[in-house]
């Protein structure tokens, strides 16, 4: 018993070592969230290429304008605001800050949305690992067909959150979806609207049939309902977020109050950078949109991008879990025993 002990001492604190390491780096982090193990400049250029790609073009654009307002400049052409005109830099002042506070409020509500469908998915793991040990150990089992029937409900709960990553996504039904359930109940599915509610309805319709024969009793039902209740009350959670973004106008006003600042910031700065003006503008601008692009990127946190939630990760966390409770259990079930008997 000592020594079990010690060993998973030693374990847990390898464990923390390694948790140490890691954690504040890169690629430690990209890879406890992902599970992909990458070199730290293959994370940067990953996460960057979804921002980089969208906002390049108006980068380019307000570069090229900067350089222009440069080259007038130094043709003698009046361009930039004199110096002794307080007015005009008091006013780009205030409409600095209130733009700094316009993508503050942006990027918060987008952390939000994000947060709340990470918390909603860590809840739907929890979930579905609570459902399938309560209905492996609650169900009784009264001939070896019950136990392949089981089993099969045990992939069903992983189905439904198969069924909801490819719901929230819009996309159709896939192979790995394709493998968890009956080539009947795929077929069903195809021609539900609503896949994850169709899968929910199973779950219900296998509990209660084993409540008539007698396999669970009335409390225990009202648990595994419960608990199936959990899994719809998740999805609805995860369907307001998607069909409720954050109000286009807020985008709309942000992008085109970041465009005008950065046609009037060389007007500004042309006095005192002349030929740097292009450059200083295109890094402005390339920091406002990657941070405004951001927040639209991950206020929809369900997609593919490289910033969104690992949804598929996720989704194999939980098969892996559900197939080895039926590896394992059916020989260890009573495992505590040969504890208390040591």
């Amino acid at each position: 018993m000592s020594m079990k002990r010690s060993n998973f001492t030693n374990t847990l604190q390898t464990c923390k070592k390694f948790l140490s390491r890691v954690k504040n780096s890169f690629r430690g982090k990209y890879q406890l969230y992902t599970g992909e193990q990458l070199h730290w400049i293959q994370v940067v250029l990953r996460l960057e290429s979804s921002v980089i790609s969208v906002v390049f073009p108006w980068v380019l654009f307000f570069g090229i304008y900067g350089f222009l307002v440069s080259f007038l400049y130094s043709l003698g052409l009046p361009i930039g605001f004199s110096e002794r005109n307080r007015v005009l830099t008091n006013a780009i002042l205030s409409f600095n800050i209130g733009l700094t506070l316009l993508l503050v409020f942006r990027t918060n509500t987008a952390h939000e949305r994000f947060w709340e469908g990470r918390k909603l998915w860590g809840a739907l793991v929890n979930t579905v690992r609570n459902l399938t040990q309560e209905i492996y150990i609650v169900v009784k089992e009264q001939s070896p067909k019950d136990r392949l029937e089981k089993e099969a409900i045990l992939r069903l709960v992983v189905a439904f959150s198969v069924a909801m990553k490819l719901h929230l996504r819009a996309e159709r039904l896939d192979e790995q979806l394709a493998s968890l359930v009956s080539e009947i109940q795929y077929l069903k599915l195809k021609d539900a609207k609503h896949s994850p509610l169709q899968i929910a309805f199973w779950l219900r319709d296998y509990l209660q049939y084993q409540h008539d024969r007698n396999c669970l009793n009335i409390y225990q039902l009202t648990a595994l309902h419960k608990l199936v209740s959990d899994l719809i009350d998740i999805l609805g959670g995860c369907e307001r977020i998607l069909k409720t973004p954050l109000p286009l106008i807020y985008s709309i006003k942000l992008r085109l109050l970041v465009g005008i600042y950065c046609l009037i910031l060389p007007l500004e700065i042309v006095i005192h950078l002349s030929w740097w003006t292009g450059l200083v503008v295109a890094l402005v601008s390339f920091t406002l949109l990657s941070i405004e692009q951001i927040g639209s990127e991950i206020e929809e946190p369900f997609g593919h991008d490289p910033n969104d939630l690992p949804l598929n990760v996720i989704c194999n966390t939980m098969l892996h879990n559900v197939e080895e409770l039926i590896t394992l259990a059916p020989s260890n079930a009573h495992d505590w025993q040969l504890w208390v008997s040591k």
